[in-house]
């Protein structure tokens, strides 16, 4: 391996991040937009609430099938067509008149969000050597909740002035991202040498999955772990602003201004678990981070006042992100290079359909009781989520690295 090819994890990962940044401001514009787009479409709590279902299935299904495609077609190639779509798409919702066709669009944009995630977090591991791996990629999962930051940032300035509408056009920018990832960053190693097996000699993804018993089980089981994490998270993260402005009475600006905290903390928190993790262990850090999330969420809800709220919501912040700070090394380490985008990307998109009525039914609960209640259930979905792995799942079954011998331009 060449100096240059040595260095090529170096913009594989600022692009990564990047990706993952929009990725999150793009799920957080329709969160934080939620209470504009109740009063201009006249819309209830439950009608709101299905719009982060509608975009959880459409990232589910791209998820899955882009997860494939990065398995057939390339890790680069899926990413920069998925950050095309998505950014097209959420620009175009800056102009649906009805919630009718707000929810087409938002779901139409979500299939690039899912499969982007998913994709990003496989091309990131098959660059990062084992040993500093979920460092690397707790710090990726950052770019996650910076996106949160940011949106939540521009929110503040657009949406009390501007509107909802202009917000969403902000995400036309991301294109330039997927055009400069396309010029520069090359398939990993691993992948070109599964791509040399001629079309005859490949088996079906799918196929293999299902027809090893061990690849089923492992399937499977992250499959479960993905739809308990991402109830907790989507749940949470769907309903929270609303719930700071509907229940605890705060204005725009002042949510925003603690929703930063929450999200800074997170960011933190998931770039130290990252870092343990790879001291401790994967099964070790997010069992951790599942029970003290799912311990401190009915906590926060039950025990905040006008004192302790800023304080409360920094620390669940960092508990927040801790599990997904793993998730991802500890997935893709779990199969094997030739099918790990296709099970990768099933497993945790068949999983965010399970996940996929949370916001709904925290809207449900909201509509008989409050968002508040809503969100301490929640708790439980968390504690599922850590348990799963730590008693099932082994850790570093496969190894995704694989030296990159040149700098090759993906052309």
């Amino acid at each position: 391996m060449d100096k240059k090819g040595s260095k090529l994890w170096i913009p594989v990962f600022i692009s990564c991040f990047l990706g993952l940044m929009v990725d999150g401001m793009d799920l957080q514009f329709l969160s934080l937009s939620l209470p504009s787009l109740m009063k201009e479409f006249g819309i209830s709590k439950v009608q709101a609430g299905s719009l982060g279902t509608y975009s959880l299935i459409g990232m589910a299904v791209g998820g899955i099938f882009g997860g494939w495609f990065a398995d057939r077609f390339g890790r680069v190639r899926t990413i920069v067509w998925t950050i095309a779509l998505f950014s097209i798409g959420t620009f175009v919702l800056a102009f649906t008149q009805t919630y009718w066709q707000f929810a087409a669009v938002r779901f139409i944009s979500a299939l690039g969000l899912g499969a982007e995630y998913v994709v990003c977090n496989t091309l990131m591991a098959e660059y990062v050597p084992t040993k500093r791996r979920t460092t690397m990629l707790g710090t990726l999962q950052a770019g996650w909740s910076v996106g949160y930051l940011v949106a939540t940032l521009l929110a503040g300035s657009i949406l009390p002035q501007f509107g909802w509408r202009p917000l969403f056009m902000v995400a036309l920018v991301p294109v330039i991202l997927a055009i400069y990832m396309r010029r520069v960053i090359p398939e990993p190693a691993g992948w070109q040498e599964a791509a040399k097996v001629g079309a005859q000699q490949r088996k079906i993804e799918w196929k293999i999955i299902f027809s090893d018993p061990k690849s089923l089980k492992i399937f499977l089981l992250w499959t479960l772990t993905a739809t308990f994490l991402q109830f907790g998270y989507y749940g949470v993260g769907n309903w929270l602003p609303t719930y700071l402005v509907s229940e605890l009475g705060f204005n725009f600006t002042k949510m925003t201004g603690y929703l930063v905290g929450t999200y800074t903390a997170m960011i933190i928190g998931k770039m130290i678990t990252g870092w343990l993790a790879d001291r401790v262990g994967r099964k070790v850090m997010y069992l951790v981070g599942g029970f003290a999330t799912a311990l401190f969420l009915p906590f926060l809800i039950m025990y905040h006042s006008a004192g302790n709220i800023i304080i409360l919501l920094t620390i669940f912040g960092f508990l927040y992100g801790m599990p997904y700070a793993v998730n991802a090394t500890y997935m893709t380490e779990s199969f094997p290079t030739n099918i790990r985008g296709t099970a990768v990307g099933g497993a945790y998109n068949i999983g965010r359909v399970g996940a996929a009525t949370a916001p709904i039914i925290i809207g449900i609960i909201a509509q008989s009781k409050s968002i508040g209640f809503g969100l301490a259930v929640l708790g439980i979905s968390y504690a599922l989520a850590g348990l799963t792995p730590a008693l099932f799942i082994k850790e570093k079954i496969h190894e995704p690295y694989v030296q990159q011998k040149s700098n090759v331009i993906a052309g």
